[in-house]
């Protein structure tokens, strides 16, 4: 990746203070809108700002994707469970803003954060996402190599409706083949 991004094309970085209100505003679209999150207040920028520091905290990326100095959407990965024997088993997280939806912007963020991951030595990554009906979550993830491990039926409610939350898993790098460093 470069320092700065070439006119009218789509920059994909590491993610910056100053994009913490945007991130806090493409979060709050999802929380508001979406049954991809199952919060149900969305968190005010001071809550985004702990929550990156913490995932930055563990030196695992918080990718964004950026256009004419617009953030578009971000993707960043964390423990799978904060249990240390989980340290090599990563869960993502990709958000957009809406007018970023369906362009593959998604996509590309999971690459990068997938490889990002490898290189860091994660083994596994896990995808929780929300709601059954998310097929362009679970797409994304499919084309990815992620594989369904499962489906814990009407885990949330929102919206006055019952949401599953589908699982999906991929191997990263050496997955199981050889024993963590």
């Amino acid at each position: 990746m470069s320092d700065s991004p070439p006119p009218s094309l789509l920059w994909l970085r590491d993610s910056q203070d100053a994009d913490l209100p945007a991130l806090t505003a493409i979060y709050r679209h999802h929380v508001l809108h979406g049954t991809g999150t199952f919060e149900l207040e969305a968190p005010d920028e001071a809550e985004m700002a702990r929550r990156r520091a913490e995932v930055l905290g563990r030196q695992l990326p918080w990718l964004v994707a950026e256009r004419d100095g617009r953030v578009l959407g971000y993707a960043y990965a964390n423990y799978f469970r904060p249990r240390m024997a989980y340290r090599f088993c990563l869960e993502d997280s990709i958000y957009l803003a809406p007018e970023a939806q369906g362009a593959g912007l998604g996509r590309l963020l999971l690459a990068e954060l997938i490889s990002r991951c490898e290189a860091l030595g994660a083994r596994q990554m896990v995808a929780v996402i929300g709601d059954s009906a998310n097929a362009a979550s679970i797409g994304v993830h499919r084309q990815a190599g992620f594989e369904p491990m499962g489906v814990m039926k009407a885990a949330g409610w929102k919206f006055e409706r019952w949401l599953d939350v589908v699982f999906m898993q991929r191997a990263l790098g050496l997955g199981s083949e050889v024993p963590a460093p």
